[in-house]
């Protein structure tokens, strides 16, 4: 199968002539070239790398390899990832500031914020049911947990569910700190990570890429 961004190289090597400074900027961010380069040209693209042509200013070339990692989905991902590394490099350069996220926003109700709630509250609802209250309440956790097997897959899964929730607040609390998040919209972007997990600090990170890239688009 072609790769769909390989078939268009010609015009995305066309287009990014005429930014010589944002390929200078991944050379020296994602190629890791120390030595002071004079410009920089595009010769190739796919989905999952870039090839430049370094000119230096000592006179010499080099090649580098810039890795798109994840991969380029198809053409239309083309221009947003490269504006969002193009951005990435500037901040990795000392350029420009990273984006400020200044408030919290919960994400869009999904089926998975839907299947996270419901798994949450069962994990907890089942771990710590009281085994002898008389309330018809407990009384579905205490007949599931009279099965063999229920109690330990029970607490497996709220022991592997708490530690995976930590790590990722840890993640998420990163996140805030490195954008400058208030104290506020930083304890509840980690107080829901811990909760509700991957759903909250994978949109938080596609709000830091939109940033990004509108910090660039100004710009341009």
């Amino acid at each position: 199968m072609a790769d769909p961004v390989a078939e268009k190289s010609a015009f995305l090597r066309m287009y990014m002539s005429n930014h010589p400074d944002t390929l200078v900027g991944y050379a020296k961010y994602y190629g890791k070239v120390t030595e002071p380069i004079k410009s920089a040209e595009m010769t190739a693209i796919d989905t999952k790398s870039m090839t430049l042509n370094c000119t230096m200013k000592n006179g010499g070339q080099i090649q580098v390899r810039v890795d798109i990692d994840p991969p380029l989905k198809d053409y239309n991902d083309v221009k947003p990832r490269l504006l969002e590394m193009k951005a990435l490099s500037q901040e990795g350069l000392g350029m420009i500031k990273s984006p400020h996220i200044t408030n919290f926003q919960f994400p869009e109700v999904t089926a998975s914020i839907g299947f996270i709630t419901v798994y949450v509250a069962t994990v907890l609802y089942l771990r710590f049911a009281p085994a002898e209250s008389p309330s018809v309440w407990w009384v579905p956790a205490q007949l599931a947990r009279s099965y063999p097997y229920v109690p330990g897959v029970v607490s497996f899964l709220f022991y592997g569910t708490t530690t995976t929730h930590i790590l990722e607040s840890l993640y998420t609390f990163s996140l805030c700190r490195k954008h400058r998040t208030p104290f506020t919209a930083t304890l509840a972007y980690v107080g829901s990570t811990m909760v509700y997990g991957y759903s909250i600090w994978s949109d938080l990170r596609k709000r830091i890429q939109t940033a990004r890239i509108d910090s660039v688009m100004k710009v341009e």
